[in-house]
């Protein structure tokens, strides 16, 4: 008895040895991206019920909303918790996860997604979507609603799906478990770019309605459904880039269901002036803003919530002093580039 007794505590230990080496693998080898990734495995690390305002889209809202601005106008406790091209029934189950461990008084939701993209499954950047989300039941029904099931292994677990990375790790992979809590709270989404893409400004174009998919407003309703049953304010939004026409039809659509349900909606490529925007230095690519571009849209926003919602400023509080290493942290960067720009 004593003999098969030492057995099976030797087989629990390595047992567990196993389990332990095969979670740590996972995280070394785990994609570690500040399209998504990031921006939702940080979420977790967030102070809980600190943050009051949830930033929810594609990557045109942690390159295009700058948490510092927000923070340093009026003190909002904002958090760009999105992901590159994230449609919106990936954005109501994020939704749902964040208030897990927060209770947002406002959500600001970008609409860039649901113009652009129609189809039902959108795979291309789904790792980014996905990976830095927690186990758990909401994030299975993300997998089933976003992905076709001959696909699932792609993403799911995600050690099968990262694993072929061994290859390609690099300083950040190995480092991985030296950022603390205490350094990701100071990370609240916003990834600003520095390089300059010349665009020209649009003309204006005349269009019907349409083009909102069925599935896109199925969401779309859900989200508005959600935020109403929790007492969370909502408002649409549009950040500026050279919208094409189909997205223009996808976008009065959204606005007559506001205008519906009563909920501000915000379409800056109707500013261009007021924000002072100029198309030849304020863009890092085709879509996304860089940091300057940045800046005139968030100051835009910033007004416009202020306008709009009843959100407390919450400066000098101690419990939200993350908030103010994240400015820091986003300034000195700044700094640091136009000392490198400069000479």
């Amino acid at each position: 008895m004593k003999r098969y007794g030492l057995k099976t505590v030797i087989c629990l230990i390595l047992t567990a040895a196993f389990i332990a080496g095969l979670v740590w693998w996972s995280g070394i080898t785990a994609k570690k991206t500040a399209h998504g990734i990031r921006q939702a495995s940080y979420m977790y690390a967030q102070p809980e019920n600190t943050i009051d305002v949830v930033m929810m889209g594609s990557s045109r809202v942690h390159c295009n909303i700058n948490t510092a601005v927000l923070w340093d106008l009026y003190g909002y406790a904002c958090y760009d918790y999105s992901a590159a091209e994230q449609p919106l029934w990936l954005n109501y189950y994020y939704l749902q996860e964040i208030c897990k461990t927060q209770k947002p008084r406002a959500v600001v939701l970008d609409l860039y997604c649901p113009a652009r993209f129609k189809e039902d499954y959108q795979e291309q950047y789904l790792d980014d979507n996905l990976f830095g989300v927690r186990f758990s039941l909401n994030k299975l029904k993300m997998l089933a609603v976003s992905c076709t099931p001959r696909h699932w292994l792609r993403y799911f677990p995600s050690f099968f799906a990262n694993h072929a990375r061994y290859d390609k790790l690099t300083g950040e992979d190995w480092h991985v478990y030296d950022v603390t809590d205490h350094e990701k709270q100071a990370f609240k989404g916003f990834t600003p770019y520095f390089n300059v893409h010349v665009l020209e400004e649009p003309d204006d174009h005349d269009v019907e309605g349409g083009g909102l998919t069925p599935k896109s407003e199925k969401y779309l309703r859900k989200i508005i459904d959600y935020t109403k049953k929790k007492g969370i304010a909502l408002m649409f939004v549009v950040a500026p880039y050279v919208v094409e026409e189909n997205d223009a039809a996808t976008y009065l659509a959204i606005r007559e269901i506001a205008e519906e349900e009563g909920i501000p909606y915000l379409d800056s490529n109707e500013y261009y002036d007021e924000m002072g925007l100029d198309f030849a230095s304020d863009y890092t690519d085709h879509s996304h803003l860089n940091y300057t571009g940045s800046y005139k849209y968030t100051v835009l926003l910033a007004n416009t919530m202020h306008h709009c919602m009843d959100l407390p400023d919450r400066r000098g509080n101690p419990l939200w002093e993350s908030w103010d290493r994240n400015r820091d942290a986003i300034y000195a960067e700044v700094f640091e580039r136009a000392a490198q720009q400069n000479g």
